[in-house]
């Protein structure tokens, strides 16, 4: 465990490109004084760390922004979900409190004790999630005053099998899930990803996992802003569940540089 990791990082692309990638549970990090509040022994959170963490979507993203003609921008999340997890509604609003998985998860991807009952999520909010959201409105604002209109890509992965904690585990797990949201995701940048997505087998929308993130400043009140999901399955690249990458991340870094360049020119 890392005794203090840096919680994010805004890493700068081209002043005129309009694209964020935003990369947000790939890090296994986390600090000392949280580790203390999860109930898991080492060896089990090791385990739970190989099953949520998105693993090389940051290596997956950094190798997409130097393919690209114009490079994005990319803000990439430097601590693991268990943290906190910034693309959560930090209210009654997140669907995924329901297994225990709200902005702070009190349980595991097995649906077992995370942290101690009654623990109070507070503190962690204060400390790491309001700055995160903070942060990442600051650079959705950024790329709006520079270019006058910001897309943000979310870059995520999840197993080929259906873990318990999955409310829509029962659904398609195409190769690739773009997830979607109706105010920000427009059909001009889901046909851009459907195109630049389509030599992996097939892409589905909004299932196993549906929406995207956007800052709640934007959400649903600025049309400036675009937003999609994309949610590689992991044996594309990986060996499951928390193993080495293989020759398939170059393929998928390949696509995401000629959305990125798609969505740079659109």
């Amino acid at each position: 465990m890392s005794p203090d990791p840096h919680p994010f990082a805004l890493v700068p692309g081209a002043p005129g490109s309009p694209v964020l990638l935003h990369v947000p549970h790939s890090s296994r990090a986390i600090p000392e004084q949280v580790r203390d509040g999860i109930v898991l022994g080492d060896e089990a959170l090791e385990a739970e760390l190989d099953h949520i963490t998105d693993s090389h979507t940051a290596g997956l993203a950094a190798r997409a922004s130097e393919s690209a003609a114009v490079s994005p921008w990319r803000f990439v999340n430097g601590l693991s979900r268990l943290v906190v997890d910034p693309e959560r509604f930090p209210d009654d609003r997140e669907e995924m409190l329901a297994v225990g998985m709200g902005a702070v998860y009190t349980r595991t991807t097995h649906r077992e004790p995370l942290r101690p009952p009654g623990a109070d999520p507070a503190p962690l909010l204060d400390r790491y999630f309001h700055p995160y959201a903070r942060a990442m409105t600051a650079a959705v604002d950024e790329r709006l005053a520079a270019t006058g209109r910001a897309v943000v890509i979310d870059v995520h992965s999840y197993p080929a099998t259906a873990l318990p904690y999955e409310l829509h585990g029962t659904g398609p797990r195409p190769p690739i899930c773009l997830g979607t949201d109706g105010f920000h995701t427009s059909p001009e940048l889901l046909a851009l990803a459907e195109a630049a997505f389509s030599g992996f087998g097939g892409t589905g929308l909004n299932s196993p996992f549906p929406g995207t993130y956007v800052p709640l400043k934007h959400y649903g009140t600025d049309r400036r802003v675009g937003a999609l999901m994309i949610e590689i399955r992991r044996d594309l690249y990986m060996t499951e569940p928390g193993g080495p990458a293989g020759p398939g991340l170059d393929v998928l870094a390949s696509a995401l540089a000629g959305l990125v360049d798609a969505l740079t020119d659109a």
